[in-house]
């Protein structure tokens, strides 16, 4: 049984995801070493999300795999279990699949679309299999997220080259920034959105750039992307300065409003910008105008700061109904491809928890055809009767291996264990020991699972 357990910027904290990435890279090992029934476990964790996907080997164990996800977590972060079994969002066989092909292809991201988060996974897979984690379904289940995520890339205008919601925004204001070069930008926030704005505007030549962080956290963003931060007791005056603010936080209470332009201005009302080196440089003209693009969930500015002079506000809102149709409708059409994707992947993985069965009965009928042949082997000097039992083996093998399929789509494959058992009686289990038949029916190897025969 495949589950995944999720917390992500959606059902969590910045600061609780910040601290569930803790020691992540060893949590697959912790959560498999919980119940031997736990039989695999990839891990994906960033600021933004923490994702556990389980191999179970019980039926009815979702309640299994979140104890051990919440214990390894648990003692590897200092997270209460109580806080951590609150947060948890739950995925189930078809639905954990479709979850991680959407969160690889971008659509369960802060940016949606953005192509960073594909990386990630595939990184998670990488650390599993170092860690002796993973399955032969986890594998598969994670390549087939990244072949997704391509075909999102490249069937959907959310594929093309810089295309976000944070460029889409700096569209919209290019009819007000005479040269961008010389534009002051403060970023309210260091998560997603902050990385994926100041990679834009860099883009447009953009330098004087700072960031100021509610949380704390601006000097460490600064510091790894070679920007100017702002204190906490200056950020007022640093708002005021700014030809544009982009905020970009989980806060969920403003974190601009009104009062603190106001302030900001009246503290100091020529502020100088930073240049690129950090040392002062032009003074700003409020009279220019200020633009403040709020792209926080749920959001981050007060809209009374339309109240003060010359500052106009970009909300989320306002960028959708700008944006073009094909920015609305990608979307949609990569939810498509993931749903799809999902489907065919289970419906897989369905036919092949049959294929011992199969297997088996191949083995079976091999061994049957191979002392029929041998029975007329010295009549047969010409190999007619050898090829004529092959033959008509493979014929009336056809259809039950067919059958097989079909039922493993319908989600019957015990029926199609019980028949083997009635009529054969094969008892089929688990574990497949390997043996060759260089001659089975079609000239190919036949793996023979474990069988019992009455």
């Amino acid at each position: 049984m495949l589950i995944c357990l999720t917390a992500s910027h959606k059902n969590a904290s910045f600061d609780l995801l910040e601290r569930l990435s803790t020691g992540a890279e060893s949590l697959g090992r912790s959560i498999t070493a919980f119940d031997e029934a736990v039989s695999g476990a990839v891990v994906i964790a960033t600021c933004n999300r923490f994702e556990a996907y389980l191999e179970l080997d019980l039926a009815g164990a979702p309640p299994l795999g979140r104890a051990a996800v919440t214990a390894a977590a648990s003692e590897a972060t200092g997270i209460a279990a109580e806080e951590l079994r609150e947060v948890w969002s739950l995925h189930v066989g078809e639905d954990a699949a479709r979850h991680l092909f959407a969160v690889s292809a971008g659509l369960e991201s802060v940016v949606v679309g953005e192509g960073e988060i594909a990386g990630q996974v595939r990184r998670s897979l990488e650390t599993a299999r170092a860690e002796g984690t993973t399955t032969s379904h986890l594998e598969r289940l994670f390549q087939r997220a990244s072949q997704t995520s391509r075909g999102v890339k490249n069937k959907t205008p959310l594929g093309r080259a810089g295309r976000s919601i944070v460029r889409l925004a700096l569209d919209l204001s290019e009819g007000r920034i005479a040269d961008w070069s010389g534009t002051r930008v403060l970023l309210v926030g260091t998560g997603a959105y902050a990385g994926a704005s100041l990679a834009a505007l860099r883009d447009r030549g953009v330098t004087n750039i700072a960031v100021y962080s509610p949380s704390g956290r601006a000097r460490r963003f600064a510091e790894g992307h070679d920007i100017p931060w702002v204190a906490a007791a200056d950020y007022a005056a640093e708002a005021a300065a700014a030809t544009i603010i982009v905020t970009c936080t989980t806060a969920s209470e403003y974190v601009l409003d009104a009062e603190i332009l106001r302030a900001g201005r009246r503290a100091e009302p020529t502020l100088p910008a930073f240049d690129r080196d950090g040392t002062p440089g032009c003074p700003v003209d409020h009279a220019a105008g200020q633009l403040v693009i709020d792209l926080g969930l749920p959001r981050n500015v007060n809209p009374d700061v339309s109240g003060v002079s010359g500052v106009d506000l970009l909300d989320l809102e306002t960028i959708r109904i700008h944006a073009p149709l094909e920015e609305v409708e990608a979307t949609d059409r990569a939810h498509v491809i993931v749903n799809r994707a999902a489907k065919k992947f289970v419906s897989v993985t369905d036919e092949q928890a049959l294929d011992p069965a199969v297997v088996a009965l191949r083995g079976y009928a091999q061994r049957i055809l191979d002392e029929e042949i041998a029975r007329v082997a010295g009549r047969d000097a010409e190999g007619v009767a050898e090829k004529a039992l092959r033959h008509m083996m493979g014929r009336l093998l056809h259809k039950p291996t067919v059958r097989a399929r079909d039922l493993a789509r319908n989600g019957e494959h015990d029926r199609y264990l019980e028949a083997l058992e009635v009529l054969f009686g094969l008892e089929v289990e688990e574990d497949i020991e390997v043996r060759t038949f260089p001659h089975a029916l079609g000239g190919a190897p036949v793996a023979l699972p474990h069988t019992q025969t009455a």
